[in-house]
């Protein structure tokens, strides 16, 4: 019936309103001043409360009000002022009421569908473990057969942590939080969930509301992504190895024919063994990274890569008491490049700074992007002590570095594998790289 009436629409459920309450009125006033009836006015009135605005209903509640005055029984004037207000009081209320009613309904309605349409499995469960209300998605998600629902069912069955969650003695006010589980589906199939899930308490005991998504794509597209970061990282330090290994060799060459010139070791087989030796290890060591193109590059966007990369580090830099100063462009072009690789590259120069800004009054770095034609320039400025031997910058296993002293060595790799570059640029008062990255599209 409500929908019916709120179908009809304003102007006919006007007029409506308006033919009642002059039949009303007009029964009211054949009967003449024997009897009232001035309950019957309530009824516009809650036809009224589906399609007026407040200010509207209070309005027509006074007119009832005086319609039912002017033809009611004979009372003195405080009476008949008292019954007006009353009147007027219950009219408004009454219209009130259906208002509210209708309200409330369409906001069940919208969060009805808002809650079927999600693409998020969302459920709730009573204090043991229970499932009491499922949309379709969290029926898709556990695969759960046509013609069952998940209703009824046992949420242990299928995310125990929801199951211990329940158990957790939280108080009166419950909990919020997120976690990373193991779900398992109605086949057995195990999948990675991403939950959302509250407690709440009501006068049938506690309740838990959770928020399900399946996370396994995610994960593997990660795990993927990471292995392939790993052996692209493998092969780039086995390289400096290689790089390092074959100029020893070199060096090694060298003496090995000063020696043998000096003291006429041609002959000699002990020697003549050394020098085969130290060939083989060359050979071995010939493999070696070179700034070829990769053959995977992507379009990528540098403006994601800078806003995960400020989401990572101005945390650290906040540590410090330090800042990190963005100066970028309104529009940058995309970039060829792994977005992983740029991404490692730009942390690797932003840790190096704040690392070099410690110890310093004046914590900074400068993220600043310029473009041309060609290519976007990245510039990572800090205001650090600066580079003492900048010669030795992008030379591997550096004695006093940290960990292996592979860090700018590799990245730079990995930018000249772009068809990119790293490279340090002199600057009064600090340190400052610049990592030129393709434009997507430019001519080679």
């Amino acid at each position: 019936m409500i929908a019916f009436l709120l179908r009809a629409g304003k102007v006919k459920m006007s007029a409506a309103i308006g033919v009642l309450v002059a039949i009303t009125a007009l029964a009211d006033w054949s009967i003449g001043n024997t009897a009232s009836l001035g309950l019957f006015y309530i009824l516009p009135m809650m036809l009224g409360g589906t399609v007026l605005a407040p200010i509207e209903t209070a309005g027509l509640a006074i007119l009832c009000s005086a319609l039912r005055t002017c033809f009611d029984v004979p009372s003195t004037a405080l009476e008949s002022s008292l019954r007006f207000v009353f009147a007027t009081l219950t009219y408004g209320c009454s219209g009130l009421f259906v208002t509210a009613l209708i309200r409330n309904r369409e906001l069940e309605e919208q969060l009805k569908v808002l809650v079927e349409s999600s693409p998020a499995a969302i459920l709730t469960t009573d204090s043991a473990g229970t499932v009491l209300a499922s949309n379709r998605a969290a029926d898709a998600l556990l695969l759960i057969p046509p013609g069952r629902t998940l209703r009824s069912a046992r949420i242990a069955d299928y995310l125990p942590l929801l199951a211990d969650a329940l158990k957790l003695n939280t108080g009166p006010e419950g909990f919020r939080t997120a976690a990373q589980c193991q779900g398992r589906r109605d086949n057995g199939e195990i999948f990675l969930a991403h939950t959302w899930f509250s407690s709440y308490k009501t006068p049938r005991g506690l309740r838990l509301a959770a928020i399900v998504v399946d996370a396994s794509e995610e994960m593997r597209d990660r795990e993927e992504e990471g292995l392939r970061q790993l052996i692209r990282g493998n092969r780039i330090a086995a390289a400096a190895v290689s790089h390092e290994v074959r100029n020893l060799c070199s060096a090694i060459a060298l003496l090995s024919s000063n020696l043998k010139e000096k003291h006429s070791l041609e002959r000699d087989e002990d020697f003549q063994g050394l020098h085969q030796l130290v060939e083989g290890l060359r050979r071995i060591a010939s493999y070696e990274l070179h700034g070829a193109v990769s053959d995977s590059l992507d379009e990528v966007s540098l403006r994601q890569i800078l806003d995960d990369l400020r989401i990572v580090i101005e945390a650290d830099w906040s540590e410090i008491d330090g800042a990190v100063r963005w100066h970028l462009p309104p529009a940058m072009p995309a970039v060829l490049g792994e977005r992983q690789g740029l991404f490692q590259a730009f942390l690797n120069l932003a840790q190096n700074s704040r690392r070099a800004v410690e110890s310093c009054a004046v914590r900074e770095l400068s993220v600043a992007v310029s473009v041309d034609d060609r290519a976007v320039h990245v510039r990572f400025r800090d205001t650090g002590p600066g580079i003492s031997e900048p010669d030795r910058l992008f030379q591997p296993f550096q004695e006093g570095a940290d960990g292996a002293g592979l860090g700018l060595y590799v990245s730079r790799a990995v930018v000249r594998s772009y068809g990119g570059d790293l490279c340090w640029e002199p600057h009064t008062g600090g340190t400052c790289f610049r990592v030129d990255v393709p434009v997507a599209g430019s001519a080679p």
